[in-house]
């Protein structure tokens, strides 16, 4: 195996870091996955996920963890309801016959990040994971990498994996290309006990997700099993939107009158989101990876999900594709295929990059649908394929 007797270092603990730290050690490798969270239940974990039979599900399948991803799975979550700006509900598949289930091609079962990382890192060898370790820069030392962290901690691994997401401190060491930002902003938002602070839109959701489409403008929510509701608000903005809008996301109240100005259109009945102090709020401007990107394959440094091939998240995609390249990044260093980590980096990226542009284009195109006059129209031509 080309990782023999090799220090491998997976930089950053979502999904798609785990994964690869999983299938890796099940072939024997010696891996730490370096985060920077202070432990396992230091944030909050954002919205949830659906999995998708040839990838998300693919690479638990083949880590072993897809018994364990069955006990923590929430049937009926992953069930939408499409609502226009007065919150009346134009499509409903609560009211569908049709269940699908495991094994079937369209099958994309919901979990919740929190569980879906809980379930990854159990599967760990003790020790894997070094929390409280944020990548600072990488610098070479030898074939291999010294990692410091902002500690002042250092590090060294022969071979480096940059699954740090869309702000990877890896990634400026493979390419120079930066992100594209799309044209759009998100506000994202997460209310705890949302039975109680936001009981209207908690019961809208009725357990599954809502799509609200109007004026060229969304909000999404999910509810989570822990009672909470996740939501995304979004518009069309500019780059530098979240400064110049001067909005402390700290203070509901402040972004609560930014919300029933710029979506006055919309029904009261969603200023429900910001109506309690029980609300978590992060803005994100949406960004996207060059659709042509390439650069030079290293042979003992990639990168691996949003590092790799950020992209806007209306495709459901993005948990999908991290989890695959681990599958077949773990593939590549450990089948025997290839005579050295050169090669099995290079034939991994040609496939990652071509495959990630694909979906990426993808995920931009609908961003862009699900904000335009024809919203609705296209929206409702999905659900009914």
């Amino acid at each position: 195996m080309l990782l023999t007797h090799k220090q491998t270092a997976i930089i950053g603990g979502g999904p798609g870091g785990l994964t690869l730290a999983r299938l890796l050690q099940l072939q024997g490798a010696v891996v730490t996955v370096y985060e920077r969270d202070l432990d396992r239940t230091a944030r909050q974990q954002g919205a949830t996920l659906d999995l998708h039979a040839d990838s998300g599900l693919r690479a638990l399948t083949e880590a072993g963890l897809l018994d364990a991803f069955r006990r923590h799975y929430r049937p009926g979550a992953d069930r939408l309801r499409l609502a226009d700006g007065q919150a009346r509900i134009l499509f409903d598949q609560h009211e569908q016959a049709e269940e699908l289930s495991f094994g079937h091609e369209h099958f994309r079962p919901e979990i919740d990040r929190a569980p879906l990382r809980e379930l990854l890192l159990d599967a760990l060898r003790p020790g894997t994971v070094a929390w409280n370790s944020q990548l600072r820069e990488l610098t070479r030392a030898g074939a291999g990498w010294h990692l410091h962290f902002q500690d002042g901690r250092t590090a060294y691994a022969d071979v480096v994996i940059g699954a740090d997401g869309a702000t990877s401190k890896v990634r400026p060491m493979v390419t120079p290309r930066p992100p594209f930002f799309t044209g759009y902003t998100l506000v994202e938002g997460t209310i705890d006990d949302a039975a109680r602070h936001a009981p209207g839109l908690w019961a809208l959701t009725k357990g599954g997700k809502v799509f609200a489409l109007a004026h060229d403008q969304s909000i999404i929510l999910s509810a989570k099993g822990d009672g909470s509701l996740s939501f995304y608000t979004c518009q069309a903005s500019t780059e530098d939107w979240v400064q110049r809008s001067g909005l402390d996301f700290r203070n509901p109240p402040q972004v609560a009158a930014w919300f029933a100005q710029d979506f006055a259109a919309w029904s009261p009945a969603w200023q429900e989101l910001f109506a309690t102090e029980h609300v978590y709020l992060v803005p994100r401007p949406q960004y996207c990876m060059p659709l042509d990107q390439t650069w030079e394959t290293q042979p003992t440094l990639t990168l691996l999900g949003d590092a790799a091939h950020l992209m806007p998240p209306y495709a459901g995609e993005g948990v999908n594709m991290a989890m695959l390249d681990a599958l077949e990044l773990s593939r590549c260093l450990t089948d025997g295929r290839f005579a050295d980590l050169h090669a099995a980096i290079g034939h991994y990226e040609a496939e990652m990059r071509q495959r990630g542009s694909t979906v990426a284009a993808v995920s931009v195109e609908a961003m862009q649908q699900l904000h335009s006059p024809g919203a609705m129209a296209w929206m409702s031509q999905l659900t009914e394929a």
